[in-house]
């Protein structure tokens, strides 16, 4: 009596394993995905339906060297924080244009911003080129 026991070959792969291995790669690249994810609060500008008015926008100017200019208007490194805080102590709305020039460092820019922030104001923006550069 001879028994022959044939044993064939699994052909089929075991797919357990694979599944295991791409939840983990899921869950990583969810869990750094969620921690590279970073944001700009972004405040975009309201259409003006009747004429608009633009005298009470202040625009800091930002050029080499670093010299500021508040409506153009020059005012010293030193002086700046004074001056910001003079024109915005009575504002109840507290905004301003940043406009950095061609040629100016990007410190300069952003000490012009934390000076702003410092005196009080709650919404900065950036001037677009063409307003500044056509002066």
């Amino acid at each position: 009596m001879a028994t022959t026991t044939s044993s064939q070959p699994n052909f089929e792969p075991n797919v357990t394993p694979m599944l295991d291995v791409l939840l983990v790669l899921l869950i990583v690249f969810m869990s750094i995905t969620i921690q590279v994810h970073r944001s700009l609060d972004v405040q975009l500008p309201e259409v003006c339906s009747g004429p608009c008015n633009g005298a009470e926008q202040i625009v800091l100017e930002v050029r080499p060297g670093p010299e500021y200019r508040i409506n153009t208007m020059v005012v010293a490194p030193s002086e700046l924080a004074a001056r910001l805080l003079a024109i915005y102590g009575p504002r109840p709305r507290k905004e301003i244009q940043i406009a950095g020039y061609p040629g100016v460092r990007y410190d300069d820019v952003v000490h012009a911003m934390d000076v702003a922030k410092s005196a009080g104001v709650s919404v900065l923006g950036l001037a677009p080129k063409e307003s500044y550069l056509k002066k």
